[in-house]
């Protein structure tokens, strides 16, 4: 795991699938849609413009999570019943870039978001009727089961945006 950093971003547009699931359900429920994004993008002639990502929109550990599984492209797109388009948000993040298995993704978010605090900064997020809800809270799958079946090998960013 790298040490955690912030980095300034553009507005990057995207095309995803959104989805809800409980937390025991991510890992199962969500990769599949990655497929279906690329699959979608392929059948209208749209390059991706860069790696599969999870935005985690709405966290609610208690309940379900809702999740835009997405694929970054070079120019806004719109979407029909299934795939909608959308742009991240410029500004700051703060990121990790985590190397392991995605059973220990969760050791490093909690490490991004202590370090967060141990350096005063504040999320993009607000709390509505318990919920948070985030305005980019991104795992990008840099190197994953399409490069190499060694889950020990993979290799995701955490890329969380900070508030202005």
């Amino acid at each position: 795991m790298s040490e955690p950093t912030t980095i300034n971003r553009e507005p990057r547009p995207y095309a995803a699938i959104t989805a809800t699931a409980p937390m025991s359900r991510i890992g199962s429920d969500l990769p599949p849609l990655i497929g279906e994004v690329f699959g979608w993008l392929a059948a209208r002639n749209i390059p991706p413009a860069g790696v599969p990502f999870f935005k985690y929109n709405v966290l609610d550990m208690e309940r379900e999570l809702e999740v835009e599984v997405g694929v970054p492209v070079g120019t806004e797109v719109t979407g029909d019943a299934r795939v909608r388009g959308g742009l991240l948000p410029a500004g700051r993040y703060a990121t990790l870039h985590h190397v392991g298995r995605p059973d220990t993704l969760f050791d490093a978010t909690t490490a991004l978001i202590g370090w967060a605090r141990e350096q005063g900064l504040d999320w993009d997020v607000s709390t509505i009727a318990g919920q948070e809800r985030w305005a980019a809270r991104l795992e990008e799958y840099t190197l994953g089961p399409e490069d190499t079946p060694d889950m020990d090998k993979w290799e995701t960013d955490l890329v969380f945006k900070l508030s202005d």
